[in-house]
């Protein structure tokens, strides 16, 4: 007998899957967008959505399509290329960046406006944090019980109320765009995109959701895609609505906030002027609730990701996980985004080589041929992007910064379609000259 999820178990499971996307960068960005794109909001929002809803979901349906998680994915680049890759996602999304972030967001709307922004609050507040992170993780089998019938409905009802608010009470007009947005509003939502590491986190996350598909007895694998697609659409749906509320809130909150105030002053300035000081604890607890889902399901799979090769186990890993996040998050959250932008504006370009090629396997003779190249001179050119957002943009040469598309973050662009045409030409004579020796 073939067993089927009823359909309150696939919202569920859709509602754990949007739950585990909407984490800190979700909520802080889009209000930054917001503020800085001025009367360009709405071409940057397309932009936007783009790399943060578009590819997350396009994401999870590719996991779906290979059964599990990103090695699948990654088997046409090889095992060793594959490795490095799915280390660097896994690093990167869980203990270096997207978990201790969850963190220090949660910290800085909740907690700092009682307490200020001292070290010690800080420490303290993660100590606690973490410990909460640490043991809902350990138990991985009653995630779907946990994040899809609990958390995650009350941080939907919570996201909710703060979209409507954001749309019935903006806070004031919009304000003039910043020079960036003015010169190209489009591509610079498109790479601000990036920041919210869905992508990554799809990456990620994929073998959470497929699992969670097979704790309630789905064997099938056609089952598991089509549950794992619907899930991955249902959380695409909630996203783009959190995102258009949000900005909205952004390209009201000029007369709030400094335009160039992170995401999570613009919130708390949004809500402490139209809910006042009740609406500020509502926020806190929404964020805290939001970020704290984040961090379980990526210490989840960061455990499941590297108990296959280490020699620790699952549980331990947990706990190494949990710590060493906790003591990242103490570097505060200016610092994380600074110091995450080069990293993931040089990593995202050939993860997004990857998942859109994995879906034309089938026209080449031989897959590997097309995508490693392709992936490589993405990653090359990503490096000079990302260096191009640290203080070492001296040491690049001068040609670098008058590439196609470089002044919009794109330099990656061109070269990896060019290389794609050249690689696809190359894999066409090959497969002609071997059909020619066999007839």
């Amino acid at each position: 007998m073939t067993h089927r999820l009823t359909s309150k178990d696939i919202l569920a499971l859709g509602f754990m899957t949007f739950a585990l996307f909407v984490g800190a960068g979700n909520i802080i960005f889009p209000p930054m967008v917001g503020i800085q794109s001025g009367e360009h909001v709405w071409t940057a929002a397309i932009g936007f959505l783009i790399t943060a809803v578009g590819l997350p979901v396009i994401t999870v349906i590719a996991l779906a399509r290979v059964g599990g998680g990103i090695d699948a994915l990654s088997s046409p680049i090889g095992k060793v290329a594959g490795l490095v890759l799915a280390t660097v996602c896994y690093l990167a999304v869980g203990p270096l960046f997207a978990t201790p972030r969850t963190a220090t967001v949660s910290f800085e709307v909740g907690i700092a406006p009682l307490t200020g922004d001292g070290s010690l609050p800080l420490f303290s507040y993660s100590l606690i944090y973490f410990a909460l992170v640490i043991g809902i993780s350990l138990y991985p089998g009653k995630l779907l019980d946990t994040v899809g019938h609990f958390l995650a409905p009350l941080k939907i009802v919570a996201l909710t109320v703060l979209g409507l608010a954001a749309l019935i009470w903006p806070a004031g007009d919009i304000i003039p765009a910043t020079a960036d947005y003015q010169r190209a509003a489009f591509s610079s939502g498109f790479v601000n995109g990036y920041l919210t590491m869905d992508t990554l986190g799809a990456l990620v996350f994929g073998i959470v959701i497929v699992n969670a598909a097979r704790s309630r007895g789905i064997k099938n694998p056609v089952l598991l895609t089509r549950y794992t697609v619907l899930a991955g659409l249902i959380a695409g749906i909630g996203l783009t609505l959190v995102y258009l509320s949000l900005f909205r809130l952004g390209s009201g909150s000029g007369s709030l906030v400094d335009q160039n105030a992170n995401g999570a002053a613009i919130l708390h300035a949004y809500v402490q002027q139209t809910f006042g000081s009740m609406g500020s604890f509502f926020l806190a607890a929404l964020i805290f609730v939001a970020c704290m889902v984040t961090a379980v399901g990526l210490t989840c799979a960061c455990a499941e990701f590297f108990a296959q090769y280490l020699p620790l186990s699952y549980k331990t890993l947990v706990f190494v996980l949990g710590l060493f996040s906790m003591v990242v998050s103490n570097l505060g959250l200016s610092h994380l985004i600074q110091i995450s932008i080069p990293v993931l504006t040089a990593i995202y370009p050939p993860c997004i080589v990857l998942v859109v090629l994995s879906f034309t396997l089938r026209w080449w003779n031989k897959s590997s041929l097309i995508i490693a190249p392709t992936m490589l001179i993405s990653l090359l050119f990503g490096i000079v992007d990302a260096i191009k957002t640290t203080e070492f943009k001296a040491v690049l040469p001068a040609f670098s910064q008058n590439l196609p598309l470089a002044d919009q973050g794109l330099a990656w662009l061109p070269p990896s379609l060019v290389i794609l045409l050249i690689v696809a030409l190359v894999d066409r004579v090959k497969g002609r000259a071997q059909v020619k020796i066999h007839s």
